[in-house]
C-alpha cells in the first residue's frame, strides 16, 4: 500500500460535531416515524375491517376461515402498496433512509406480501367450501364467475411473476431490461387487483372509514409513482435541457461523458448522490442508467464516468454530440448529509470511485480530516485517480492505494502483497472508530469491507454503502 502526501490544504468551514449530531438525531427521527406509519397501515387494515363487521364474522368455522382470508389479502394488499410507496422514490423518504436502504425495505416486503395474497385465494376457497359443501374445484369455478375476480386472478398471477423474478438466483438468470419490463407489472398487478375490494360482498361500503382509507393509500401510492417517476422526471429533464456535450476516454472501457445544460446547480445534487440517466438514440432510448456524478456540477456542465458492463453500458462510450438527456433524481445517502463522525474515511475500487471523487470534491473538510484508501486489482483500473490525488491534496487529505489481485486463499478486500504485509482496515484508518467510512466498489467486494469495519466494532450508521448491482 502506498502513500500519496497532501500539498495544497484548501480551508473551509467544515460542520461541527453538534451539527452532525443534530442532523443524524432528525433523519432517524424522521425513519422512526415513517416505520411506524408503515406498520400503523397493516395494524389500519385489519382494525377497519373488524370495526365495521368483520368482528362478528367468526361464529362458524367456515365464516371464520372466509374472514382470516379477508384479512390476509388487506394486510397483503396494504404491503403492495407500501413496496410502490418505497419504490416511488419520495424524497422524504430518501433524504431518511437513502435510496439503498429503501429499496432493500422494498425487497424484503416481496415475499409477505405474495405469502398473504396466496392464502388470501386459498382461505377463501376454502372458507366458502366449508359453508357451501367443501368441493374447491367448484368454489374455484364459482369464484370466477364473481364480479370483477378474473382481474383479481390476473393480478396474482402477475404478482407471482414479479416476486419470483424479483429473487435473486432467479434475476441473475435475465438482463436487466428482461426484469425491468417484467417488474413494471407490479403496477399492473395492483390495478387489476382493485376493482374485487370494491365490489365482492360491500366490504368497502360507501360512506366507510375502511373505504377513505383504502382510497387514500391507493391514491398516495399510484399518485406518488406518477409524481415522482414519471412527471417530475419529465420536467426537471425539460427545464435544465441536458445534452451529450463529448465522450472522452478514460481507459479502456471507460469513458467520461461531458453533458451541458441549464441551471444544474438547481439540481440541489449532493457529492456522491446518482441519477437516473437514459440517453434518447435509436440504440439506448430504452435503457435507463444509475450513474453517479463523477463531479460536483457547474451552473451548466455536469460530468458522468461510466464503464462498459454489458450492451447497454457499451454504447454509451459512443454517443453522439448533442444527444439529448432525461434523468431522474438526484437520490442516496451517500453523501456528506450522511455523515456523523469527527473523520471521515473513503475506500473506493475500480469504477466505485466516481461517488467518491464527488463526496471528496463536495465535502467541507478541515487539514486531516480525510483519509482515503484507492483500489485497483491493476493499473488499468486506476480511473480518475490523478483527479483523487489532486482533492486529497487541495484538503490536506491523507491517501493510500492498494493495487493488485487478491490473493488465491483467504478472504479479504486487500491486495495479496498489502495482506501479506497484515494491513488492516485499523492499520490503514487508525481512527475507523471516530470516522464515517464510505465504501463504493463491487458488491462482493464491498461486503468484505463492511464485514471487517463491523468486526473492529463500527456501528452500522456510520457505514455507508453505494450499490452497483440491480
Amino acid at each position: 500500500m502506498t502513500s500519496q502526501t497532501p500539498t495544497r490544504p484548501l480551508r473551509v468551514s467544515a460542520p461541527t460535531p453538534s451539527q452532525r449530531a443534530l442532523q443524524f438525531k432528525r433523519r432517524m427521527r424522521l425513519a422512526d416515524l415513517l416505520v411506524i406509519a408503515g406498520w400503523t397501515s397493516g395494524a389500519a387494515s385489519i382494525a377497519l375491517y373488524l370495526g365495521y363487521g368483520g368482528a362478528g364474522q367468526f361464529g362458524t368455522l367456515g365464516a371464520a376461515v372466509t374472514s382470516l382470508g379477508i384479512l390476509a389479502g388487506l394486510v397483503g394488499t396494504d404491503l403492495i402498496l407500501v413496496m410502490l410507496i418505497l419504490a416511488a422514490r419520495i424524497p422524504i423518504i430518501d433524504r431518511a433512509v437513502g435510496h439503498d436502504r429503501a429499496m432493500a425495505a422494498h425487497r424484503a416486503l416481496g415475499k409477505p406480501a405474495l405469502y398473504l395474497i396466496l392464502a388470501h385465494v386459498v382461505l377463501l376457497i376454502v372458507g366458502y367450501g366449508i359453508q357451501q359443501g367443501f368441493n374447491p374445484i367448484a368454489e374455484t369455478v364459482a369464484l370466477w364467475q364473481m364480479p370483477d375476480m378474473p382481474l383479481a386472478f390476473l393480478g396474482f398471477g402477475l404478482l407471482i411473476a414479479v416476486v419470483v423474478t424479483s429473487l435473486v438466483v432467479v434475476r441473475r438468470k435475465f438482463r436487466y431490461e428482461f426484469w425491468y419490463v417484467v417488474h413494471l407489472l407490479s403496477y399492473a398487478a395492483v390495478i387489476t387487483a382493485l376493482p374485487h375490494q370494491f365490489s365482492i360482498g360491500g366490504l368497502l361500503a360507501n360512506g366507510t372509514l375502511q373505504r377513505v382509507y383504502w382510497i387514500a393509500l391507493y391514491v398516495l401510492a399510484l399518485g406518488s409513482i406518477l409524481t415522482f417517476r414519471v412527471i417530475e422526471p419529465i420536467v426537471k429533464s425539460f427545464q435544465h435541457g441536458i445534452r451529450v456535450t463529448s465522450v472522452e476516454a478514460v481507459a479502456p472501457g471507460v469513458a467520461n461523458i461531458h453533458l451541458s445544460g441549464r441551471k444544474l446547480k438547481d439540481l440541489d445534487s449532493d457529492g456522491g448522490q446518482f441519477f437516473v440517466w437514459r440517453f434518447w438514440t435509436a440504440k439506448t432510448w430504452w435503457h435507463s442508467h444509475p450513474i453517479s456524478l463523477s463531479s460536483v456540477p457547474t451552473d451548466t456542465t455536469a460530468r458522468i464516468t461510466v464503464r462498459a458492463l454489458g450492451n447497454g453500458s457499451t454504447r454509451l462510450g459512443r454517443l453522439p454530440r448533442g444527444t439529448r438527456v432525461t434523468i431522474e433524481g438526484p437520490y442516496g445517502l451517500f453523501t456528506e448529509a450522511a455523515r456523523t463522525s469527527p473523520k471521515l474515511a473513503i475506500i473506493a475500487a475500480g469504477i466505485g470511485v466516481t461517488p467518491v471523487r464527488a463526496l471528496l470534491e463536495h465535502s467541507r473538510l478541515v487539514p486531516g480530516e480525510a483519509t482515503i484508501l484507492l483500489r485497483a486489482s491493476s493499473e488499468d483500473e486506476t480511473y480518475l485517480w490523478d483527479e483523487m490525488y489532486d482533492l486529497a491534496a487541495q484538503r490536506q487529505a491523507r491517501l493510500y492505494t492498494s493495487i493488485g489481485k487478491r490473493p488465491s486463499r483467504g478472504r479479504t478486500w486487500l491486495s495479496a502483497h498489502d495482506a501479506q504485509r497484515d494491513v488492516s482496515l485499523r492499520s490503514a484508518f487508525p481512527d475507523i472508530r471516530k470516522s464515517d467510512l464510505y465504501i463504493c466498489g463491487p458488491q462482493a467486494w464491498t461486503d468484505q469491507v463492511v464485514a471487517e469495519a463491523r468486526a473492529v466494532g463500527l456501528p452500522d450508521h456510520q457505514i455507508h454503502t453505494e450499490r452497483f448491482d440491480w
